[in-house]
């Protein structure tokens, strides 16, 4: 059995029904195959917005990349909570940085530099200014702030993607895409697992690490690895009143803390990650994670231990092995939007404008040079040569 649209998007995470709903919205069939939506990486997600904090030594690309996406927040948001009727949660916070020890406060001064060479905003704060941007704060050695990198909900956000993809004609089937279909050089659709044929005029692959598997049916190398990371949903009252994102080095270990609007309960989830393995999406909760979550939030926010834990979200962020996201339409036929790693929330509207720029066949934003699928390629000629 044969079914045509005029888009499959294979993945329904917030990648994939982002490219769902800006095909929608132009009017075009649209179909998208994943078994389990709404299930993936963006359902462990904590939605910092962190395009400084995120800016490491030799990963100026995706810099730049996280700094364009960040700035199209505002306007993705309002225009996708207007198609969709529904709040995302983006909330203009700004980040706080943290420093358990002077081990960490001079690795958070080299980041700051970093930052700095590069054009960002950040600024080394003492503790007591920290204990002014948040009362909460226990002992530390100093920290940073971040006044341009924000907030938003990835559940809400992935919420409100599937609505307007819906309410704009998108059809989701749960189903998986076994293999793509090929033909004189140009890509025309996929094969689900029920064995039917669907094919299209574009195909958008988002399918997280699945993805590189998929793409090998028809030849094209994209390497993912698995990262596996979990994040805490934990429950505060009114008096865990922070308001920033809070992220933290302690002894020379990566945790945050993002706290969401009170509900009309007048609770607010804090999330809390993120662990990071290099391995399979068992969705396994390991109690060591747990406990070296918790362990090293208390470290810098000690209120969190009257908290209640409601929650552990295992999922895997698919990730290429030089942390930058594909982002390729150089096929016929196909457009591969995927590999977003630790930043696919934040990269969510600058693969947006990628989407939309294949729609209307213009060129895609500069920025996202870096992120076509033959760099491994060229790299590895490069080092022969």
């Amino acid at each position: 059995m044969s079914k045509h649209s005029d888009v499959l998007v294979v993945g329904a995470g917030i990648i994939g029904l982002t490219a769902a709903w800006r095909a929608a919205c132009r009017g075009l069939s649209v179909t998208v195959l994943d078994p389990t939506p709404r299930d993936g990486a963006s359902m462990a997600a904590a939605g910092m917005l962190a395009a400084v904090c995120e800016a490491d030594f030799g990963e100026p690309e995706l810099a730049a990349m996280n700094v364009d996406s960040a700035a199209r927040w505002p306007d993705f948001a309002a225009e996708l909570e207007k198609a969709s009727r529904l709040d995302v949660g983006l909330r203009q916070t700004g980040t706080l940085t943290l420093a358990f020890d002077p081990d960490d406060l001079a690795e958070t001064r080299r980041l700051i530099d970093l930052q700095h060479r590069w054009g960002l905003v950040s600024e080394e704060i003492s503790t007591a200014q920290a204990r002014r941007i948040s009362p909460l704060v226990g002992r530390v050695a100093g920290g940073a702030w971040m006044p341009d990198d924000h907030q938003v909900d990835p559940r809400a956000t992935t919420r409100a993607l599937d609505a307007a993809a819906r309410a704009a004609g998108a059809v989701v089937v749960e189903c998986r895409a076994v293999r793509l279909t090929s033909a004189s050089g140009r890509v025309v659709g996929a094969v689900d697992a029920a064995g039917v044929d669907r094919t299209a005029d574009l195909v958008v692959v988002a399918a997280g690490v699945s993805s590189t598997g998929l793409l090998a049916t028809a030849g094209i190398h994209a390497p993912l690895r698995p990262v596996k990371g979990i994040t805490l949903r934990l429950a505060a009252e009114p008096w865990f009143d922070v308001e920033p994102v809070v992220r933290a080095r302690v002894q020379g270990r990566a945790v945050y803390a993002v706290t969401r609007v009170a509900d009309e309960s007048g609770f607010r989830e804090v999330v809390i990650g993120a662990s990071s393995d290099e391995k399979p999406d068992d969705r396994r909760v390991e109690a060591g994670s747990v406990f070296a979550l918790l362990r090293d939030a208390r470290a810098v926010l000690p209120g969190i231990d009257e908290l209640d834990l409601r929650e552990a979200s295992p999922r895997v962020r698919p990730s290429a092995p030089d942390n930058l996201p594909y982002l390729d339409a150089s096929v016929d036929g196909l457009l591969v939007a995927t590999g977003h790693g630790r930043n696919g929330i934040l990269l969510t509207p600058l693969t947006s404008a990628v989407v939309d720029a294949t729609l209307d066949e213009t060129d895609l934003p500069d920025v996202v040079a870096p992120a076509m699928m033959n760099r491994h390629t060229r790299i590895r000629t490069e080092e022969a040569s």
